[in-house]
C-alpha cells in the first residue's frame, strides 16, 4: 500500500506546519532566501495536501472522499472532514491507543481489531454511531496492546468516543463533528480547489 515514507519534518515545513501531533518543533534554522509569494491556487493546493498528509490518504481516495461529502446535505468542507474522522485508523488515534495515526493504521492493516465483534483490517472503514471497536484476543497478549495501554493513559479520548481503560475497548458515541477534525486545515481552499 502506497504512502508517505520520507522526511516527515520537511514535509511538515512545505505545508506551513512547524509541528504536529507528536511530531515535535525542529530547531530554527537561520536561512537566507525569502518565499515567493504564493497564488490563490497554490494556497489551495497546499490545503488540500495538508488535509491528505494529515490523515494519511493518497489522491485518488481524498478526491473520491470530497465526491461523497459534496453528494451530502450541508457544507461540502465539514463533510469531508466529518468522513475523514470516522476512518478506523482515525478513531484509534482520537480514542488516544497512538500517538500518530501512522501507528493506528499499521495496527488495523496487522489485523488487531474487531468492529462489532468481526475481524476489519481496513484503516478507511467508516465507523458509524454505537459500533463498538476491541483487540482480538490475540492481539491482547501483544507489546502493541500494552503501548496502547500505556498511551491511553497519557493521551485523552475525543469528547465522541467512549474508551474502556482496563481492555482500552472503544464506543463510538455519536458521530464527529467538523470541529473535532484538524483545526489546521481550512476546508473553504479545499472546496474552491475542487471546484474549479
Amino acid at each position: 500500500m502506497a504512502r508517505y515514507i520520507g522526511p516527515i519534518q520537511k514535509k511538515l515545513r512545505s505545508l506551513g506546519l512547524d509541528r504536529f501531533g507528536a511530531y515535535n518543533e525542529r530547531k530554527k534554522v537561520s536561512t537566507t532566501f525569502s518565499r515567493k509569494r504564493v497564488s490563490e491556487y497554490g494556497l489551495q493546493l497546499i490545503e488540500k495536501q495538508k488535509a491528505k498528509f494529515l490523515y494519511g490518504v493518497l489522491e485518488r481516495q481524498f478526491s473520491n472522499y470530497y465526491k461523497k461529502a459534496s453528494k451530502i446535505s450541508g457544507s461540502t468542507g465539514e463533510n469531508l472532514i466529518v468522513l475523514l474522522e470516522k476512518r478506523l485508523d482515525n478513531v484509534l488515534y482520537r480514542a488516544g491507543l497512538f500517538s500518530t495515526r501512522k501507528q493506528s493504521r499499521q495496527a488495523v492493516n496487522h489485523g488487531h481489531f474487531l468492529v462489532n465483534d468481526k475481524k476489519v483490517n481496513i484503516p478507511s472503514y467508516q465507523v458509524k454511531s454505537g459500533d463498538k471497536v476491541s483487540w482480538t484476543e490475540k492481539s491482547q497478549k501483544s507489546k502493541l496492546f500494552e503501548l496502547a495501554l500505556n498511551t491511553s493513559k497519557d493521551i485523552p479520548s475525543a469528547s465522541w468516543i467512549q474508551l474502556e481503560q482496563s481492555k482500552i475497548g472503544l464506543t463510538i458515541i455519536n458521530e464527529p463533528s467538523s470541529a473535532d477534525g484538524e483545526l489546521v486545515i481550512d476546508t473553504r481552499q479545499i472546496v474552491e480547489f475542487y471546484s474549479r
